[in-house]
């Protein structure tokens, strides 16, 4: 999956995640910070996008571990990686 793609996924899932919290759909560009910015979501929706990017993508990045990351460009470059 190209990073851009894997970029429209998880808008996608932060949209979901938005309306369920009954927020207006935010934009989701590469340098939006995942927590603690201006996304409404919090560590629980964070895992949530991971587990649905690992099924989407068949990618497991954190498979042996945490690897920090702050934006959606960040997160979408470790999905992206053959």
């Amino acid at each position: 999956m190209s990073e851009e793609a894997v970029l429209a996924s998880i808008e996608a899932a932060v949209g979901e995640i938005a309306e369920s919290k009954g927020a207006a759909q935010p934009k989701v560009t590469a340098s939006s910070r995942m927590l603690g910015g201006e996304l409404p979501i919090d560590s629980l929706d964070l895992a949530t996008i991971v587990l649905r990017l690992d099924t989407e993508t068949g990618q497991r990045p954190f498979e042996d571990g945490f690897i920090e990351f702050h934006t959606a460009g960040e997160l979408a470059k470790l999905y992206s990686q053959p």
